[in-house]
């Protein structure tokens, strides 16, 4: 069961950051721990999420909600992997729409870190305990390629070049509406939504910088086709940038998505559309210098059946047109 606190800020003594106070008023909260509930937007300031280098300067109403406890080892899992590469370093895998990346809340099992422990014993503990080797993600219902640190210098090596921009991550997505332009760039920060905890967007007060390069692949009646690149690698990234665009990814509930369906005229398309469960997005490109060699490595997927399925048919649909 979830536990709340609600405390207020003292007046006396120096400003102090969010994620300090939080651990220190918390019983058994360490300061990462503090870190990450900010950053999973459960804790609020007024009212409104904020940052873990909020300074706190006195009177403030701050509430921290703190989800139930999960294993503090997750166990390996004899789960099928589709692995691209492996060696003593790192591993490539390519992660199937419907698969959580690392255990949580919700999720204590089944994740991409059960079926590595059970596949590999020498992953990277950076990550923290539920999260060995961990240096990106992918959403639970986004498929595509992901690349895992087996030993600490590995870790230490990708998260590096993440922080830089320097990875290439090339993603393939199915939005509805016409994108008129053929390509483009978004830009603008992300945070938590004010309201909906489970969602992020483009209009919170505080969020961190995000971009966004798109071009279109395809045009087809009521969708289009988009190869987008990540130059920024934040939560929900392409979902938010495409739905606030007017654009929202076929499937994604979350983003608005649900609605559009039915403007589909096609009843066939209407119905692999609803068969397809889950946002059309996937993580077809990534790119990468090896944490320990230096060589560039580049990884590339094919779509997976149920996004395939919809573009060809697109495709038959116009070419018959």
């Amino acid at each position: 069961m979830e536990s709340r606190f609600e405390l207020t800020v003292s007046t006396e003594g120096e400003p102090e950051r969010l994620d300090q106070f939080v651990a220190r008023s918390v019983e058994g909260l360490t300061r990462s721990a503090a870190q990450r509930l900010i950053e999973e937007g459960r804790v609020s300031v007024a009212g409104e999420v904020a940052k873990p280098s909020l300074k706190l300067k006195g009177g403030e109403r701050v509430v921290v909600e703190v989800p139930p406890p999960v294993a503090a080892t997750p166990v390996g899992e004899e789960i099928p992997l589709d692995i691209l590469y492996e060696d003593g370093d790192v591993v490539v895998v390519n992660k199937p729409a419907g698969m959580v990346v690392h255990p949580a809340a919700g999720n204590p099992t089944g994740t991409l870190v059960n079926a590595l422990i059970a596949h590999c014993t020498d992953l990277s503990g950076v990550g923290g305990e539920l999260r060995p080797g961990i240096v990106h993600r992918i959403d639970k219902d986004t498929s595509g390629v992901l690349v895992v640190a087996k030993n600490d210098r590995a870790h230490e090596g990708l998260s590096r070049q993440f922080r830089d921009h320097a990875v290439k991550r090339v993603y393939l997505a199915l939005a509805f509406g016409t994108l008129r332009q053929d390509k483009g760039r978004i830009e603008g920060a992300i945070g938590r939504h004010p309201v909906d905890r489970k969602r992020m967007s483009g209009k919170a007060r505080r969020g961190k910088h995000a971009v966004t390069h798109w071009k279109v692949l395809g045009r087809y009646p009521g969708m289009t086709l988009v190869q987008l690149r990540l130059e920024t690698g934040r939560t929900h990234q392409i979902r938010v940038h495409l739905a606030e665009a007017g654009h929202p990814l076929v499937g994604d509930e979350v983003y608005g998505a649900g609605g559009r369906v039915n403007d589909l005229r096609d009843p066939r398309l209407r119905a692999l559309v609803r068969q397809l469960d889950r946002q059309a997005l996937h993580a077809k490109t990534l790119g990468f210098l090896h944490p320990v060699s230096g060589e560039y490595m580049e990884f590339d997927t094919e779509l997976p059946e149920d996004m395939a399925r919809i573009i060809t048919y697109l495709e038959g649909a116009a070419q018959g047109a």
